[in-house]
């Protein structure tokens, strides 16, 4: 089978195809013919960082759509050929994966492969940033950092429908502003945002920001809010020295920081991620939330998509097709 491999750290030219052994599933999971896979920006942190990397060569990959080729010992309620998404520890840049059973979700009726693809990480990610960890009440402010991104299509329509007040997003580039104002948010910032938001505001601040840049933009973020108010860190894309927060920033006005992880979740309470998962698949199959797929490279061009993804130009989903 063809795989999708890098034997040292880089650029997107480190990636290569290659022939390799199809993987058989251990006990409690299941191998997956792949259709599509999601490129995320913790593939290209793998490849250029050695982001959650164990070794080398490594296949990067972090969510696929599929077929179950095959189940593992112990594995119940998951058959040969069901259709099914699923989130991987890596190696979903190629033909067959596997999985850990309680990462492995059956695709709702209705939603076919190629949208599989875009839910694994992305739509478990908002809605536990919104709703689980973010604890989002009617009528509260929300700023979203990486408005036009994945998580951030995805925030904005579900923050809306959730009953929020104002909606603030903020992008990096102004090509990337009117995408982001088609996904639910009220206004959108480019670049800058922390005077912006105070004056949005009338000086008060958001009730919640969430932010997967780190470093400064964490900073600015938690700058924004209001008393009492949250922020919620999901990720480190700006590559800072890790952060700390304490008493001089949290105590005058009650703030609360908190942290998530989709991939952290997976390995330390698969059980609440499936719950999670469940909770937000329904709001495809509903109609809440859609994720534009915005380009697709076949398996060869994975080169291509980390480039496109890199450039910070991209807004939405971009896809591996894996297989016809």
């Amino acid at each position: 089978m063809r795989a999708v491999e890098f034997e040292e750290y880089g650029g997107p030219e480190v990636l290569r195809v290659v022939e390799t052994q199809v993987p058989e599933p251990g006990p409690g999971q299941v191998s997956i013919d792949v259709a599509y896979t999601g490129v995320n920006f913790a593939d290209l942190k793998a490849r250029s960082e050695g982001y959650r990397v164990p070794g080398l060569p490594f296949v990067p990959g972090l969510e696929v759509s599929g077929r179950i080729r095959a189940v593992g010992a112990g594995v119940e309620g998951l058959t040969v050929g069901q259709e099914v998404a699923a989130l991987t520890e890596g190696g979903a840049y190629a033909d067959v994966t596997v999985a850990d059973a309680v990462t492995v979700f059956p695709l709702p009726a209705g939603v076919d492969l190629r949208t599989g693809a875009t839910l694994p990480t992305v739509l478990p990610t908002a809605y536990a940033l919104l709703h689980t960890v973010g604890r989002l009440q009617p009528g509260e402010t929300v700023l979203v950092q990486g408005a036009a991104g994945g998580v951030g299509t995805v925030l904005g329509q579900l923050a809306k429908a959730a009953g929020a007040g104002t909606v603030y997003g903020v992008v990096s580039a102004a090509a990337k502003a009117e995408y982001a104002a088609e996904q639910g948010y009220d206004e959108v910032f480019v670049g800058s945002f922390t005077d912006e938001v105070r004056a949005a505001t009338d000086g008060r601040g958001v009730d919640l920001a969430l932010d997967p840049v780190g470093g400064d933009t964490l900073r600015g973020s938690l700058a924004s809010l209001a008393p009492f108010g949250r922020l919620v860190s999901y990720g480190n894309a700006g590559g800072a020295e890790p952060w700390t927060v304490g008493q001089p920033e949290l105590y005058p006005t009650g703030l609360s920081v908190a942290g998530f992880s989709i991939l952290g979740l997976a390995r330390t309470a698969p059980a609440a991620l499936r719950e999670i998962a469940q909770k937000a698949f329904r709001t495809v199959v509903d109609g809440t939330v859609s994720l534009p797929v915005t380009a697709e490279f076949p398996l060869k061009d994975a080169p291509e998509a980390h480039r496109l993804m890199g450039s910070r130009t991209s807004t939405g989903k971009l896809l591996l097709t894996v297989a016809d």
